[in-house]
């Protein structure tokens, strides 16, 4: 069984390393409207990193009504992907697709 999957509702898609997954989620699903600033981005790993990057966790629990739980997932998953990925190929990747 694959290792990572794209991990947005109502997807079931799997993927064997994570650069294909993220490039999945910036590529096939519609884009994600940060409720904290307003700002468009890929729904998925790129939200996620937006919102713990750009914001304060205070701010994240607020504006999407979450609580530590919700927080601690999407750490959790940031800190996974993040060990893992090569995010200079997935920039690159999508920058040659015309996605970014």
């Amino acid at each position: 069984m694959s290792r990572w999957k794209c991990g947005i509702e109502g997807c079931d898609a799997r993927f064997e390393n994570v650069e294909s997954a993220i490039i999945h989620q910036t590529t096939e699903h519609e884009r994600h409207e940060c409720k904290v600033c307003g700002t468009i981005v890929p729904e998925g790993y790129f939200a996620i990193r937006h919102a713990f990057d750009e914001h304060t966790r205070a701010e994240f629990v607020r504006a999407y009504d979450a609580d530590s739980s919700a927080v601690r997932v999407r750490e959790d998953v940031k800190e996974a992907v993040e060990e893992v990925a090569d995010l200079n190929r997935v920039v690159k990747t999508l920058r040659d697709e015309g996605a970014l």
